[in-house]
């Protein structure tokens, strides 16, 4: 059946490519019994819900490549195997059933039900026509009575559905879709049926997260913020970790530095290392300086630490990400460092020979946090055969093996946190993120740091990312958050004024 116009908008091409989730077992139905749960706290249920909903809409402004995938149970999984034999115990019952004598035709009649109403999901509202043609060629009424008179004709309604996915899937389906047209046995077709039916159900998902993101964006700020005061109105200690959370900031930024150097890993010594107009004088840190550092500190968090800000929460896995590429990032500017300073520019000059050693070193640091010495022990030998190889390849002079073991002792001494390099580099990546977050992007890569040009693509896509998150986050939780730090900053002004509305 030729695709008409009325299904245009669901086949577009942009729609994810990577599946849908496994349907739920045929004949399952589409309402789940209400536990105990729900009567005994329905406020609770209420709030998970609503933190549900507001997670994905912030998910779907914030994350631009956010899509619903397949998700697949390893097979060798005590779930996978479980979900396994419970799914082809269905298709076996169904397969016993249609060929006794006479056929039982009950899970199929469950089965077509559950296909109908996945085929009315995937209907746009303005397609009347053919909602009216699947509810009158499917009708639940009229399939019983036709199976309690042996009249069911499963091979006719199973090309009928297939005509329909044709007609109504992405391109993306059109081959699997071919695929079933040449199954003959009826049991096998229902169950590709199904499942491509699951797979085009989470295409309309997708479809759909795509047309409503620009109106999200436009309205998500409005939105997230009304969400988190209903919440707050129900729990008033909502913020207390938002507010512990911004006190240490304020407290790293007044602090005076201490004389001795200081590891930059720490949140006292990056607050040491970067300029905010307070701290040395007596004058108190203005509100931005002190929520920038509290941003910054985010990057420094200890997973183990539970007492993580509230208003973060929902870019907790983001920013663990975040401060994963920071560390890494720290790591791969000072192999190449010192790189550099082994093989001098002529080398480095040559943008095939930096993006091999860049690969390389990315590739063998992804375990660096958890096996420091062992991954620099790959990387050091790794990095010395490639320079003494591109220096031979160019006829230049190769390494002596007294600068070949100065250089590999270097490149091991990487994994102390003290290593001059390391800590420098870890300074200034965080100082460029800093001036990311006081003034802009373009502004900060035209000031790029000395030394990182190795790494500038790289640093300038982790300083996109962390800029646009904690703007947007700025947009929703800047009332909170200059609420906290009125307090914080000016705790007498603050009580002055609480009594004066009282």
């Amino acid at each position: 059946m030729p695709k008409t116009e009325e299904t245009v908008l669901q086949n577009d091409p942009s729609v994810a490519e990577n599946g849908a989730p496994e349907p739920k077992t045929p004949g399952q139905s589409q309402k789940s019994k209400s536990f105990c749960l729900h009567d005994q706290c329905p406020d609770l249920i209420e709030t998970v819900n609503e933190v549900s909903k507001l997670s994905i809409a912030h998910e779907i402004v914030v994350n631009q490549d956010f899509y619903v995938e397949e998700t697949i149970l390893p097979s060798n999984s005590v779930e996978g195997r479980f979900a396994e034999a419970m799914y082809n115990a269905f298709w076996n019952h169904l397969k016993e059933q249609l060929l006794s004598t006479p056929p039982d035709f009950t899970c199929a009649l469950e089965l077509l039900k559950d296909v109908k109403e996945t085929l009315l999901s995937l209907l746009l509202p303005w397609q009347n026509r053919l909602r009216n043609e699947i509810e009158e060629a499917l009708d639940t009424d009229l399939l019983k009575q036709e199976a309690e008179h042996g009249a069911l004709d499963v091979p006719h309604l199973s090309n009928y559905i297939l005509n329909l996915m044709t007609l109504l899937c992405a391109p993306v389906r059109d081959e699997a879709i071919q695929k079933l047209e040449a199954i003959t046995d009826p049991v096998q077709l229902l169950r590709g049926i199904f499942r491509v039916l699951g797979l085009m159900k989470m295409d309309m998902v997708n479809y759909t997260i795509q047309s409503f993101r620009p109106y999200l964006q436009e309205h998500s700020i409005q939105y997230e913020q009304a969400k988190f005061q209903e919440l707050l109105d129900k729990q008033p200690s909502l913020l207390d970790y938002t507010t512990k959370w911004l006190t240490k900031a304020a407290t790293d930024i007044t602090t005076p530095c201490p004389s001795s150097p200081e590891s930059p890993s720490s949140s006292r010594s990056m607050a040491c290392s970067l300029p905010n107009g307070a701290g040395n004088n007596s004058e108190p840190p203005s509100p931005t300086m002190v929520l920038y550092q509290g941003y910054l500190n985010l990057l420094l968090w200890d997973p183990e630490n539970e007492e993580f800000p509230e208003t973060l929460l929902m870019d907790r896995t983001r920013l663990q990400e975040m401060a994963f590429q920071l560390h890494q990032l720290t790591v791969l500017a000072s192999v190449l460092l010192v790189a550099r300073s082994f093989s001098g520019e002529i080398l480095f000059s040559s943008s095939e020979f930096v993006d091999r050693l860049k690969c390389i070193t990315k590739a063998l640091t992804e375990e660096f946090i958890s096996r420091p010495e062992e991954t620099m022990l790959s990387v050091s030998e790794q990095v010395s055969q490639e320079i003494h190889q591109g220096l031979k390849d160019m006829g230049l002079t190769t390494l002596s093996s007294e600068n070949t073991a100065s250089l590999l002792g270097q490149l091991q001494n990487i994994t102390k946190k003290e290593n001059c390099i390391r800590s420098i580099v870890d300074q200034r990546i965080r100082l460029f993120l800093k001036c990311c977050l006081l003034h802009g992007m373009q502004e900060s890569l035209l000031h790029f740091p000395g030394g990182l040009i190795l790494i500038e693509r790289e640093l300038a896509e982790l300083g996109w990312k962390f800029l646009n998150l904690m703007h947007h986050n700025q947009q929703v939780f800047g009332p909170y958050y200059a609420e906290i730090l009125k307090n914080i900053i000016h705790p007498a002004q603050a009580q002055e004024t609480d009594v004066e509305h009282n």
